[in-house]
């Protein structure tokens, strides 16, 4: 089933790229279904904090009335930086899939870290790799273009 979930999240991603957005796509699950799917928008909404999981918790907690996720998994393509992580956390997302790692940017297993934090409220379950290999050849790919 996860990995199901993250081909709906690299759906995303390639939309987000077709959009000219760097193609990371982020979908949120609840009760074995999709609830929410989006794509980065940082170009588009000309909003440095529109990452594609920053946009799916807003519009989950909108959805579900609560900012409270708490029985909600998000599948995103990579691994979150800091501002998601915290987001994530802050929701109280339940788990966290991700696909690619992100040694410059990610905050979970890579940088700050920030669910092993003494500061973190709340650390979700955490799986890394999910979709791995297509994600990250949509960002090398995305990126060999603009050089």
């Amino acid at each position: 089933m996860p990995q199901s979930f993250m081909d709906d999240a690299l759906a995303e991603a390639r939309a987000a790229q077709a959009a000219a957005e760097v193609p990371v796509g982020c979908v949120i699950v609840r009760a074995g279904a999709v609830i929410v799917r989006t794509g980065n928008r940082t170009l588009r909404d000309r909003d440095p904090t529109a990452h594609a999981e920053v946009l799916a918790i807003r519009q989950a907690a909108a959805m579900l009335g609560t900012e409270r996720l708490t029985d909600c998994d998000l599948y995103v393509t990579l691994e979150p930086c800091a501002m998601c992580t915290a987001a994530i956390s802050f929701a109280r997302i339940r788990r966290l899939y991700y696909g690619a790692a992100d040694p410059k940017g990610g905050a979970v297993e890579n940088g700050v870290r920030f669910f092993a934090s003494p500061t973190c409220h709340h650390r979700p379950e955490v799986y890394g790799g999910i979709g791995e290999s297509e994600a990250g050849a949509l960002l090398k790919e995305f990126f060999k273009a603009r050089r």
